[in-house]
């Protein structure tokens, strides 16, 4: 990233000088291959853990076509969303007029970028594959990103409804309920659990539950 999430956010899609090649035109592939890949609503677990939180600064991680950053930026917060796609990126702030001022939109690859220590109020992952790697390298990275007092919030289909198929192996990525035992004392453990989920599955897939880890830095 090149620029500090606490400054004032912009509706420009940000670039890198280098990008993971593979990774990216996977995901360009796949939002290219269709003029909307997802429904535009926020993801209902986001709605249900963050409607109480007060409004702060926001890492929207693997933000997609943004509906999830626009919401959060709707009810007040200062959005840095985040996707190694730049054609999502770009539907995203064209979708996003009425809040030009409250979202950044930037493209990254969070395996290889370096985000803010301590820079949000509030880390949100909904259904981003986060590879494991050697010491959890890029899994420490968002969690060194959560503000003291800040929240992260994990959400993944439920490793029961995720099966191996052609080079996908589920374990190759973290789930929630390997992450919380990674927190020790410095988190307070709000929700860790799978429950059903309460919005339609992804198109062509058969995913019923959610696995959700809610957490908070102590101040």
């Amino acid at each position: 990233m090149t620029r500090n999430a606490r400054s004032g956010a912009r509706s420009e899609v940000e670039t890198p000088s280098r990008t993971e090649p593979a990774d990216a035109q996977h995901w360009e592939q796949m939002y290219r291959s269709r003029d909307q890949v997802f429904s535009g609503e926020p993801n209902p677990v986001l709605v249900d853990e963050v409607s109480g939180l007060a409004p702060g600064r926001a890492l929207d991680v693997g933000c997609g076509e943004g509906a999830d950053a626009v919401w959060l930026a709707r009810r007040g917060w200062q959005v840095t969303a985040v996707d190694i796609s730049a054609t999502a990126l770009r539907r995203a702030a064209a979708a996003a007029s009425d809040v030009r001022d409250r979202v950044s939109w930037k493209q990254a690859d969070l395996a290889v970028t370096p985000l803010p220590a301590r820079g949000f109020d509030l880390v949100s992952v909904h259904y981003f594959p986060l590879r494991r790697q050697p010491g959890h390298s890029a899994l420490h990275q968002l969690l060194d990103a959560v503000a003291p007092g800040g929240t992260l919030l994990f959400t993944t289909h439920a490793r029961e409804d995720l099966t191996a198929s052609g080079d996908f192996d589920p374990d190759d990525y973290h789930q929630p309920d390997d992450i919380a035992p990674l927190l020790g004392g410095a988190w307070k453990i709000l929700v860790d659990e799978t429950r059903p989920r309460t919005g339609p599955a992804p198109a062509g897939t058969h995913h019923a539950r959610d696995s959700v880890l809610r957490a908070v830095r102590r101040p």
